[in-house]
């Protein structure tokens, strides 16, 4: 919807922005999960976890709902003796990642054009 006219915006999707938020890549911990493996090639699961402070069982749980999606892929293997654990994104994931940040970029363009009450 434009500011000046008030009429759709033939750039942007129908509905409002937040509609089109994908209920499994908006949540912040998976979110900063994307982030963070659109960041690098693969990133290793003791880094994700201190970098979002979060348990190991609480990302577990946010990985497993990714790798369900299709949005990551999770490699298990060995560095030396110990096990590890290594993310990578998707093209899926990519894809999804690309599209919230464009939903959230819709979101904050309103807010800022939009006028409110002490703007008057």
């Amino acid at each position: 919807m434009t500011a000046e006219t008030g009429a759709p915006d033939p750039h942007e999707p129908a509905g409002h922005p937040v509609t089109g938020l994908d209920e499994v890549v908006h949540q912040r911990v998976r979110l900063g999960i994307l982030t963070i493996a659109h960041e690098a090639r693969r990133v290793e699961f003791g880094y994700l976890r201190t970098q979002l402070d979060l348990t190991a069982g609480n990302l577990s749980k946010h990985l497993s709902v990714l790798e369900t999606a299709g949005l990551i892929e999770v490699e298990k293997g060995y560095a030396g003796r110990r096990g590890r654990t290594w993310i990578t994104l998707t093209a899926a994931g990519s894809t999804a990642l690309t599209e919230e940040i464009a939903r959230l970029k819709l979101l904050i363009a309103r807010v800022e054009t939009t006028d409110t009450p002490e703007d008057q």
